[in-house]
């Protein structure tokens, strides 16, 4: 799972009356479960590094097992694999800046006072451009906001506050954030600042000083971050400061006004600034394992459900010491949730009749460095893309408890919330409330990209209910991307296979209902994104 570090406090949810769990029909499913996690979790897959060997034993292993179960290639070329064209840039040289602020110029030193992220578009990029402040950074006329307004920031660097935009629900607030570089880019900006507070900037510098970009290009050149301004930026918290002294508002007034919960109108900034950076590249690629059930209905059958789950992890920590455990085995995070993906599929083929929908099912790379696998293939489907019409991401089950409920985050928008109340209420198994929605985390895994394609999509967890709080706490306190997270963890296995059941159930639903999984009328996600297809009434 991509970011997932969460404060212990947000963990209070509202407990589901607990039940005692239903089992299941398949006495060796816990056992099919526990064989596919125990492979992809072992040493000698180093983590599934994206691009790395052990990555791609890992996925010649779910191919192996897709085939086995006489699914259909759902690759390109007839194969398993969507082979994922990635690029990792690094700096060539330490980037050179010179800053000139109320008339005096001066140059500033990397790693202290700036920094800048390497491109995978543009080996090199010199940029001469006067600053702007542009407020939140967010223009979205469904919402009514247009912090551009007035401004003139076309060949310009801009500055925008890292706050959530005030007044906007949560979900829509964190995509319009992830957004603000492509805005600046639409607006014609050739850079883009974010102010960040103290810690979190000094953190931000550090960042962009040493760490190399990850991304997909395709074919057609475009990348995860098409459209976005040419140059990511940042800048001392001390900098950024300086920068505001004699503008119409200082940061700290520009703060205090956006912590009131008002929006600040941009200005532009008595400063410009001079960049010279260049970027070498890596390229190389690391597969996507797509597989396809095909329906039989003749009028529903060309569209298609998907489940889909992560494949990739963390690799090697290369800083653990000689007889230390150096592998990330990301046994929860997520072999469980490729393993779920692969039992749904063995239900659906065992099952006395055939879906009226396809079923697509994906064991997606890149997870961990910013949701690429999914990206690319939302951008690339192997089918129509307006023919793959629901989506079920399984990212992370936590089978340390015989759960009791699941959450979905993204039900509030669409109707596959139906398909999983159905579904669990066929195991007694309650749909959760998000117990974290300050986290956001229905922009922040596989199915976002998919979301962004106009598709309806769910993000499923094992929930709150039946001790699950205090597991889930623990384990984000203490094994979250960890060594920890191994098979060695006291897992419950049958609870794997309930897991994998109720995810045929919930694409079992979507698969064989009359009408495709739909937005709800007016939801902000399903009018910005799909604005041409069908909604339901909640």
């Amino acid at each position: 799972m991509k970011l997932l570090r969460l404060p212990l406090l947000a963990l209070t949810a509202v407990l589901i009356g607990a039940t005692a769990p239903q089992p299941i029909g398949d006495a060796h499913a816990a056992d099919r479960i526990r064989a596919h996690v125990e492979f992809l979790a072992s040493d000698q897959l180093e983590g599934r590094d994206t691009g790395s060997r052990g990555h791609r034993i890992a996925a010649n292993y779910v191919a192996a097992e897709f085939r086995k179960l006489g699914l259909k290639p759902g690759g390109t070329n007839g194969s398993w694999m969507v082979e994922v064209p990635l690029r990792r840039a690094t700096l060539a040289e330490p980037p050179t800046m010179t800053m000139t602020l109320n008339g005096r110029t001066r140059k500033l030193v990397v790693g202290r006072d700036y920094a800048v992220r390497p491109s995978v578009t543009e080996r090199d990029r010199t940029i001469s451009a006067p600053l702007v402040f542009v407020g939140h950074g967010v223009r979205d006329a469904r919402l009514g906001i247009d912090d551009y307004a007035g401004l003139d920031v076309r060949g310009k660097i801009v500055m925008a506050l890292a706050d959530p935009s005030p007044g906007v629900p949560s979900e829509t607030a964190a995509h319009l954030a992830y957004a603000r570089a492509v805005t600046a880019g639409a607006e014609g900006a050739v850079g883009y600042i974010e102010i960040e507070h103290g810690a979190t900037a000094a953190s931000q510098l550090q960042r962009f000083a040493t760490r190399p970009v990850l991304d997909w290009v395709d074919a057609r050149g475009r990348t995860s971050r098409t459209g976005a301004a040419r140059s990511l930026i940042a800048l001392s918290p001390e900098l950024q400061s300086r920068l505001f002294e004699r503008a119409p508002m200082t940061l700290r007034q520009v703060r205090n006004q956006a912590a009131a919960g008002k929006r600040v109108r941009g200005f532009a900034l008595p400063a410009s600034m001079k960049l010279t950076a260049k970027s070498v590249w890596e390229n190389f690629t690391s597969p996507n394992v797509v597989a396809v059930l095909p329906g039989v209905d003749p009028k529903l059958a060309s569209e298609h459900i998907v489940l889909m789950g992560h494949l990739d992890h963390l690799g090697l920590d290369k800083t653990a010491r000689p007889g230390e455990d150096n592998v990330y085995n990301g046994a929860f995070d997520n072999a469980a949730g490729v393993a779920t993906t692969i039992e749904a599929a063995r239900e659906f083929v065992e099952a006395r009749r055939r879906p009226r929908r396809s079923v697509m099912f994906a064991a997606v790379t890149g997870e961990e460095y910013g949701l690429l696998g999914a990206g690319y293939l939302a951008a690339n489907p192997t089918v129509p893309a307006d023919k793959i019409v629901g989506l079920v991401n399984l990212d992370m089950p936590l089978l340390l408890y015989d759960f009791t409920d699941v959450v979905a985050f993204g039900a509030d928008h669409s109707t596959i919330a139906r398909a999983v109340r159905a579904a669990g209420a066929s195991m007694k198994v309650g749909l959760g409330p998000d117990p974290m929605p300050e986290e956001t985390l229905f922009v922040r895994s596989d199915h976002y990209p998919f979301v962004k394609a106009g598709v309806p999509s769910v993000f499923l967890m094992t929930g709150q209910a039946n001790g699950g709080k205090q597991y889930w706490r623990q384990f984000l306190a203490d094994t979250y991307h960890s060594v920890k997270d191994d098979v060695s963890q006291p897992i419950h296995w049958e609870a794997g296979a309930r897991f994998a059941d109720l995810n045929y159930r919930i694409a079992r639903q979507m698969a064989d209902a009359d009408q495709r999984p739909m937005w709800y009328a007016g939801d902000y996600f399903g009018d910005t994104f799909a604005p041409g297809q069908p909604k339901a009434k909640r």
